[in-house]
């Protein structure tokens, strides 16, 4: 055994969650080392979009959770010594009938007693935001400090300067056991790595890492598409959603048609940097299945074209999909398990890992440190809230 495989702190995921993490850690000084199966930014973080965002988030804690994610990001715009087209536009719902327009204004002043600044926007409003969307849109809502960032880029940079803090970074091995003996022996494809402490930030594949230490992690894989699309002139400027969202997100019921609901579709519109545009969503339960599926594709066309209906002419560049770590109460798991002294949980985000990379890395580092005030109140986002056994996982 080597010194270099060895670390105080073991990271097994090279995602964003855990180019956080990693970044956290060593610049508070810990000897750190990420383990990645793969390439690194090879698995959800490379196939979403880039969004930092409150405007989506339950009025309260989630809201509050995001709000100080998008501050660390604003930091690490100014930290990094990578720019990853980071931009704070802010960002708007859309609505397609006047009872949503009703929902909105609840939603709007439930985020403003939280603190957040939100405001409604009247049908001249968004007639301003974009001349594509359609004649008969009620108006909707907007979320000031929503920022965006291009996902494959802010993970690298975050590790680049891990990695000049101190980080260690091993590609293309898979962990395959991990032992708890004083310190956790990991087996891996390339060798036997130890480690004082260990934090599974694998995303929909932790639940295999954390039956290697008896501990169950309840989270599921749902698949999201995306399609990359492009026109001769902009569409819009900053992100859009329906209102619809929400009610796709949290499981509620729409008034659409059976196909939209049946896949979880909604409209999500995000430009890019590079003047092209993404178009989203898709909500499906199917395994760890992520060949992209056209009648979703479609579906989602269909869905993009009712409130952008002059944008009948776009060309689709690509599409794929993948697949997003859902938890039953829609929080991500940031935790120690106390039943594992040293081990850690970072992972459940489903779509939002993009938006609290920043605020989990820095919670993990906390926590780890055992410092008494975190960033974030840890309570709402222990492994152990969803009160089952341990041991004996099947």
């Amino acid at each position: 055994m080597t010194a270099k495989q060895h670390a105080e702190v073991a990271i097994i995921g090279g995602g964003i969650i855990g180019s956080a993490i990693a970044y956290y850690i060593s610049k508070a000084g810990l000897d750190c080392l990420v383990l990645e199966k793969g390439e690194l930014v090879s698995g959800t973080s490379s196939r979403c979009d880039g969004n930092i965002l409150a405007i989506d988030k339950d009025p309260g804690f989630d809201s509050q959770m995001s709000l100080k994610s998008q501050e660390l990001v604003g930091e690490l715009s100014r930290e990094l010594d990578l720019p990853f087209e980071y931009r704070a536009p802010g960002s708007i719902l859309v609505c397609e009938s006047e009872e949503e327009m009703a929902a909105a204004e609840k939603w709007v002043a439930r985020q403003k007693e939280a603190g957040l600044r939100f405001r409604m926007l009247d049908r001249s409003d968004i007639r301003q935001e974009s001349p594509y969307f359609a004649d008969d849109l009620p108006g909707g809502l907007e979320c000031e400090t929503d920022s965006t960032v291009n996902p494959y880029l802010m993970t690298y940079s975050l590790f680049d300067k891990a990695q000049k803090y101190g980080a260690r970074i091993v590609t293309h091995t898979e962990v395959k056991s991990i032992i708890k003996n004083g310190n956790f022996s990991i087996e891996t494809t390339n060798g036997t790595f130890t480690a004082k402490k260990v934090v599974n930030a694998a995303g929909v594949w932790s639940p295999m890492i954390g039956k290697m230490v008896d501990v169950n992690v309840p989270i599921k894989p749902r698949k999201g598409h995306i399609v990359v699309a492009s026109r001769q002139q902009p569409v819009g400027l900053r992100k859009v959603m329906e209102f619809g969202y929400l009610i796709s997100k949290f499981g509620g019921k729409r008034q659409v048609d059976e196909e939209t609901k049946e896949y979880g579709v909604a409209l999500v519109f995000e430009p890019t940097e590079s003047q092209n545009f993404l178009i989203g969503s898709s909500r499906q339960f199917v395994g760890f299945e992520t060949a992209v599926d056209m009648t979703v594709i479609k579906c989602m066309a269909r869905r993009a074209l009712r409130f952008y209906p002059k944008i009948a002419d776009f060309t689709l560049i690509r599409t794929y999909a993948g697949l997003r770590p859902w938890t039953e109460d829609h929080l991500p798991i940031v935790s120690h398990v106390e039943e594992v002294p040293g081990f850690y949980i970072a992972a459940g985000h489903e779509g939002d890992g993009i938006s609290l990379a920043a605020v989990t890395g820095k919670l993990i580092e906390e926590l780890i440190r055992e410092k008494a005030e975190t960033i974030i109140p840890y309570e709402p986002l222990r492994h152990d809230r969803f009160s089952f056994l341990t041991e004996g996982v099947t």
